[in-house]
């Protein structure tokens, strides 16, 4: 049984992470600034977990990057590009009205 469940809450969390990772790179972000963005809203990811996402994303041309060496430890920074922006409004617009419904009818009396 826990199997199933952690298999199920897996999938869920899949697509979502993609749509949350999109939000939050309006503006250059690093990594470990999402990790923990991440973790003060009670959505624990780990990094073995988002910085493949990240690197698809950018594959994708969801994302770029570029490094800032500036500081005394180099980051990578992320940031969404436009076809991400037109991807996220797109996904953003169905999952509203997708966990609306879903919503709807977990609370329904059967």
């Amino acid at each position: 049984m826990e199997e199933i469940v952690s298999g199920l809450i897996q999938e869920l969390r899949r697509g979502t992470l993609i749509l949350l990772v999109l939000s939050q790179t309006q503006s250059p972000t690093y990594g470990y600034h999402l990790v923990r963005t991440f973790h003060e809203n009670q959505i624990p990811i780990d990094a073995n977990t988002l910085y493949p996402l990240l690197r698809r994303l950018e594959a994708q041309g969801l994302l770029k990057s570029q490094w800032d060496t500036g500081e005394s430890k180099p980051r990578k920074y992320y940031q969404i590009t436009q076809e991400g922006k037109r991807v996220l409004e797109q996904t953003k617009a169905y999952w509203k009205q997708f966990s609306a419904k879903v919503d709807a009818m977990l609370e329904e009396e059967l």
